[in-house]
């Protein structure tokens, strides 16, 4: 007669193999709660964050600016990474300065600050707090054009004109630097404005003739 037990009296293993008891309701939701957190939300350093914690980490830094454009003192918060060109174009709706290569490379964007000429997508807005800007849309007295806006019709300095803006502020500034002595001289202190329809020889003319009205 065999020694041994039935297949049905051998106890269960235990261990490893004992089966997990069932979750509580309380767990359940707790597991739950938490997981719908992070998804909503996020983690970061090892930190559950809700949804305001993570709009305020991924928010750019913000800075409040006040300066003069076109004889208009103007106050704005900005992103710290606007381009003053953008905060002419965007915020300002001056849309006057061009945004061409948005590298320095063209000189669309050229515009005047404190009296001196700049390529506006290179300079940071933040960094203009008190500063004087004239753009295009400001050189006019009213209805009066500005002497070398004059000069660019009167020698039909343009064609596309998308590249007009920005070489008639530069005009201005070579103008103001006494950089028009001779039309070589012109060319090299505009050399900075890049015209695609090749309007060059019209372009100093009308330099020349404005500086000589000066």
């Amino acid at each position: 007669m065999s020694s041994e037990l039935p297949e049905s009296s051998v106890p269960p293993p235990t261990g490893a193999d004992e089966p997990a008891s069932a979750p509580t309701r309380r767990t359940f939701i707790a597991t739950t709660a938490v997981g719908g957190a992070v998804v909503a939300g996020g983690v970061i350093g090892g930190t559950l964050l809700l949804d305001d914690d993570v709009a305020a980490a991924e928010a750019p830094p913000e800075s409040r600016v006040s300066l003069t454009v076109n004889g208009t003192r103007r106050t704005v918060t900005v992103d710290n990474r606007t381009s003053l060109l953008d905060l002419l174009r965007e915020h300002f709706g001056l849309t006057g300065s061009k945004k061409g290569c948005n590298a320095g490379a063209c000189g669309a964007c050229t515009v005047l600050v404190d009296g001196r000429r700049v390529n506006s997508c290179l300079t940071l807005a933040v960094r203009l707090e008190g500063a004087e800007v004239t753009t295009i849309e400001g050189l006019a007295e009213g209805d009066e054009l500005h002497p070398l806006q004059k000069a660019f019709i009167e020698q039909d300095a343009f064609q596309c004109g998308y590249c007009t803006p920005g070489q008639i502020m530069s005009g201005v500034g070579c103008i103001k630097e006494g950089h028009t002595d001779s039309p070589e001289e012109i060319r090299e202190w505009m050399s900075g404005n890049i015209c695609r329809c090749g309007c060059y020889v019209k372009i100093v003319r009308a330099v020349e003739q404005t500086a000589g009205r000066k």
